[in-house]
């Protein structure tokens, strides 16, 4: 593992995770990125305001051997912005080629970018993975946003040798998730009924614990260098089997209806949700056999431990 390791967006989710289990590792020195500096942040974290192409890297990167790359203009569902791919642009796009181009420049050795599944698409059909070595068919502004992002760090990979090593992971949950997993765990903690009992799609998700784990193998294991992998829990569910085992591991069983699927996608178009149906009605799996073999790694934890980890702390309290 490199000696000093950089982590941007320390205080998001992902981010916050990584720098915890680097900080107990006892190889590792990491430094944290914020935007904002917080009062109480220890002297580890450096901030460095907006992240934009303007962004001055400087202070953050000095001495630094690799970077973690989690900040970034997350997906919005009901996007307000005038242009939302040009937000996401500036800094997804422009402010990750920035960050790259001052670590080129500053000696960094390796950049790990967390980009994101939906570069790949937003669905696969039965019987059909994603796989790290599809042509990107991104389709919204986010995705479009991430896959310009990789296309320009592999570009820059190439002009300077600085390592670019891509990880696109698909939903991502664990403690303190927030967005529509957080949702989710709320609705069935109201005991609400559902109208999911009846579908059978099949979606891959990924813990933060198995996808920390990458992140730190992928900082310094050769065969990580200028490689995309794809990462999940390797275990696919339904939707209806997913809010189960959330229930199960929360300790509030999940109140299903089984309301065909076709009703249900006529209902959100009507409402105009179609892209929440997709996520909840559609089916989106990834193929993890490059990871596997490549690198020689395996999820640390299956699903349902991932999910009990959620709710640990409510249940020792």
């Amino acid at each position: 593992m490199p000696e000093r390791i950089l982590v941007t967006g320390a205080s998001g989710f992902v981010g916050g995770h990584l720098i915890t289990s680097l900080a107990a590792q006892p190889s590792a020195a990491v430094r944290g990125v914020v935007r904002t500096k917080l009062e109480g942040d220890d002297s580890a974290r450096i901030a460095v305001g907006e992240i934009s192409g303007d962004t001055d890297w400087s202070e953050a990167l000095e001495g630094q051997h690799a970077i973690v790359h989690t900040a970034a203009r997350t997906h919005i569902l009901d996007d307000k912005a005038a242009d939302p791919l040009a937000e996401f642009r500036n800094v997804n796009v422009a402010g990750t080629l920035n960050l790259a181009r001052q670590a080129a420049a500053a000696g960094v050795e390796r950049f790990v970018f967390i980009s994101s599944i939906k570069v790949n698409g937003e669905l696969t059909t039965s019987g059909q993975c994603f796989t790290a070595d599809d042509i990107p068919a991104p389709e919204d502004p986010y995705g479009i946003s991430k896959r310009e992002a990789e296309e320009g760090l592999q570009q820059i990979a190439a002009e300077t040798g600085l390592e670019v090593v891509i990880i696109r992971p698909p939903l991502v949950y664990g403690p303190g998730v927030k967005g529509n997993f957080a949702s989710m765990i709320k609705l069935i903690a109201k005991g609400l009924p559902l109208p999911f009992g009846a579908i059978r799609n099949k979606r891959s998700l990924v813990s933060v614990e198995n996808l920390v784990d990458l992140i730190i193998k992928c900082t310094d294991h050769p065969a990580a260098a200028n490689q995309v992998f794809l990462v999940s829990d390797g275990e696919d569910l339904s939707t209806s089997e997913l809010l189960r085992r959330v229930g199960n591991a929360m300790g509030q069983p999940a109140r299903l209806m089984p309301v065909p699927a076709k009703l249900l996608q006529c209902v959100a178009s009507f409402l105009g949700k179609n892209a929440m149906a997709q996520r909840l009605l559609g089916s989106l799996q990834v193929d993890i056999s490059k990871t596997r073999e490549v690198l020689g790694w395996k999820p640390t934890v299956s699903v349902d431990e991932g999910l009990r980890s959620c709710f640990k702390n409510n249940q020792d309290g």
